[in-house]
């Protein structure tokens, strides 16, 4: 028999439906800033059942276009979650702002909101929830909260697309959310991210950013000198995403449901499989929420989690950490951050492995990993 081929702990899922719809449009007359951009938006919106998206060149331009739409500058604090992707707090110091690392929940490894209320002050402008591995955060109380403190919610649903919370689809609950279709996300555009909201005044902001903070909508021209006439009313960049890219997205998009089922099934066995292995912890699955089963996060006990990471990497297993906490950086400790210290998040970090898990893995591959896991863990 020949050596086990290498299980990545997470890939894309492309078909030959979806290279025949990028192959059209490099036919076509659009590479980009055609009408595959829009039908994307369309597309994202619908199924999530929000009135506005706008598509950009990856999840941190998303999520950097919502801090701007959201008026963050200079003295303004945002309280986002420390186990995250340096992303989620990045895009706050783009726009001249302050992170504040408010603590996970122990249970549900998502952003603690009696944490949030402990770090609101006079400064605190916004609120990044991130919904970590698809399992959304609880929305209700951070809405609470927010409304309470008169405070902005833009939730990071880079792991979320197509998770649910009470009846709703992650992306019509706040007054903005973010996506990311990096290769490993719920669908995939290559690169390529999306903001959604219902507020007309905040898309009509996106849009300007998006493009160098030009418009050539009459509808918004302080003047008009003629049919050529365009105005740059803010300092935007070049965030655009291209036709290719969102062909694929609308392809990858009728499959999401499909997608979404393999994972939450993937899950469940890894669940079944796992949840009585002694130094094992299994992720937090609520009644409440349906999880878009982005990333599947155990924690192991009483060995050493790099012995462990080595283990499975020596037998083809490609399991990863999500996330290193962001204040540990080096370049948040040297810019602030040297004192910042979240219980839980230290104590998850110090033991968090997150398991291959993506639509594509079989449930042979599945398998050899658990048997993997548990020889690991006895």
């Amino acid at each position: 028999m020949g050596e086990k081929a290498y299980i990545p702990y997470a890939k894309q899922s492309v078909d030959e439906d979806d290279i025949r719809e990028v192959v059209q449009v490099l036919r076509s007359d659009y590479l980009t800033t055609g009408p595959k951009i829009e039908e994307f938006e369309h597309t994202v919106a619908e199924y999530v059942g929000a009135k506005y998206a706008v598509a950009v060149s990856n999840g941190t331009a998303a999520l950097h276009a919502a801090c701007f739409a959201a008026g963050i500058g200079r003295g303004d604090e945002v309280i986002t979650s420390p186990v995250t992707f340096a992303a989620s707090s990045n895009c706050v110091l783009y726009c001249g702002g302050t992170p504040v690392f408010a603590d996970i929940d122990a249970r549900t490894y998502n952003i603690d909101p009696e944490d949030i209320r402990r770090k609101i002050t006079c400064r605190t402008k916004a609120i990044i929830p991130v919904h970590l591995a698809g399992q959304p955060c609880d929305m209700d109380e951070i809405h609470r909260i927010a409304e309470e403190n008169h405070l902005i919610v833009i939730e990071d649903g880079a792991h979320a697309l197509g998770a649910g919370y009470k009846g709703k689809k992650i992306g019509a609950l706040s007054d903005m959310t973010t996506f990311s279709f990096h290769p490993v996300k719920p669908v995939t555009t290559g690169e390529g991210g999306m903001i959604l909201t219902d507020s007309e005044q905040l898309y009509q902001k996106l849009l300007l950013f998006r493009s160098h903070g030009i418009t050539r909508d009459a509808d918004f021209l302080k003047e008009d000198q003629g049919p050529w006439y365009y105005e740059q009313q803010c300092l935007g960049y070049n965030y655009r995403i291209t036709d290719i890219q969102c062909a694929l997205g609308i392809s990858q998009m009728r499959k999401l449901d499909l997608f979404l089922a393999k994972r939450r099934e993937l899950a469940r066995r890894y669940h079944e499989a796992l949840s009585d292995c002694g130094d094992i912890i299994v992720p937090y699955q609520s009644e409440e929420v349906d999880s878009g089963w982005h990333l599947y996060i155990i924690q192991v006990l009483r060995h050493d989690r790099r012995e462990f990471f080595e283990k499975m990497r020596e037998k083809g297993i490609g399991v990863n950490v999500h996330y290193i906490p962001v204040y540990r950086h080096p370049y948040y400790r040297e810019h602030g951050y040297k004192d910042t210290h979240c219980v839980n998040a230290e104590k998850l970090y110090k033991h968090m492995l997150s398991l291959p898990l993506y639509p594509s893995l079989s449930f042979e591959d599945q398998k050899y990993v658990i048997d993997s896991v548990r020889q690991a863990a006895g």
